[in-house]
């Protein structure tokens, strides 16, 4: 199989041409050539950026099937569709849970939930933006394709090489052990899927040629917050005792904090399947530790400084004394 991924050097893009590769598919990757340069030396490299609109480099070739991993707002999509002609024979959008509304969603639903409106007329990323233009994406996809459309929607991904570095904190801070300062409910629901998950997912969508969306999840029980820094925490040979603190205005921007406990919970069944397999969490951590470690752990932009963090416990002990 010839895939084209639009956007393959970074996290998920990078996990799904590792296992295409791995599944034998000869695969062309399409970026703007500055991040990733050093991986996957034998394959071709078309250059082009998506936010200018260049896509010249895809004026030539055919493919059996794209990935599109970089897609965020209808243009991108559109322009992408359009220098690709009738050279593609199944489009694969990576879309998200931000598709969803908010309102009236409960655990374990499934991919025919109703969506947000879509948006056209901006293309600024925002927390209010990204969903709707998601959305226009997925119908812009659909519309072209019909039938050899495919969306996957993602939910909170986790691995290795993973930019957003929301789960890393508490990898990291559980492998320093003691008393951790928690400003959550311990039980608040974290689903979590492996890259390297969605990556075979991804892979044999393309191989079955199977047409429609499908969640990219964890289990159907996730893990709850106070249970995913426990067993950070024995992966990393370490003891914590977890104590929840006043938010102090940190949450919803404190890792893996949602003020909604349910809003993320999504039904794997149909994309389990489909071929969607489960990583043991314990796998996935000590995966995501040993990389953290390996890469000398620069510093996180999010949670507590350990100074932070001993006096939110300072002031939290003090506060359980006076009352």
């Amino acid at each position: 199989m010839r895939i084209l991924v639009l956007g393959g050097t970074s996290f998920v893009g990078r996990a799904i041409v590792d296992d295409a590769l791995r599944s034998g598919a000869e695969v062309t990757l399409f970026g703007r050539g500055r991040t990733g340069t050093e991986l996957f030396p034998g394959l071709t490299r078309l250059i082009g950026d998506r936010d200018t609109g260049d896509y010249a480099a895809l004026r030539d070739g055919s493919w059996d099937a794209v990935v599109d991993v970089s897609g965020y707002v209808p243009r991108h999509v559109g322009q992408a569709m359009d220098a690709l002609g009738d050279r593609a024979g199944r489009y694969l959008f990576i879309s998200s849970h931000a598709v969803y509304r908010r309102e009236g969603v409960g655990p374990g639903s499934t991919e025919d939930t109703p969506r947000r409106p879509p948006v056209r007329d901006t293309e600024e990323l925002s927390e209010e933006t990204y969903g709707p233009l998601k959305v226009a994406c997925e119908d812009d996809v659909v519309a072209r394709y019909g039938p050899r459309a495919t969306v996957v929607r993602p939910g909170r991904v986790a691995g290795p090489h993973d930019p957003t570095e929301a789960l890393m904190y508490w990898v990291r801070r559980a492998a320093r052990g003691g008393r951790v300062a928690l400003p959550a409910d311990p039980g608040q629901p974290v689903q979590l899927v492996d890259s390297r998950d969605l990556a075979r997912l991804v892979v044999q969508l393309l191989a079955d040629a199977r047409p429609g969306a499908f969640h990219a999840v964890g289990p159907d029980e996730p893990v709850t917050l106070g249970g995913l820094i426990e067993t950070c925490a024995r992966v990393a040979g370490t003891e914590v005792e977890i104590v929840p603190v006043s938010p102090d205005g940190r949450p919803p921007m404190f890792p893996l904090v949602r003020p909604d406990r349910t809003s993320q919970q999504r039904s794997p069944a149909r994309a389990r399947a489909a071929g969607l397999p489960t990583t043991p969490l314990e796998v996935t951590l000590s995966d995501v530790l040993a990389w953290d470690r390996g890469r000398g752990e620069p510093p996180l932009p999010g949670g507590y400084s350990p100074e932070e963090e001993r006096a939110v416990l300072a002031r939290h002990a003090a506060g359980a004394v006076d009352g």
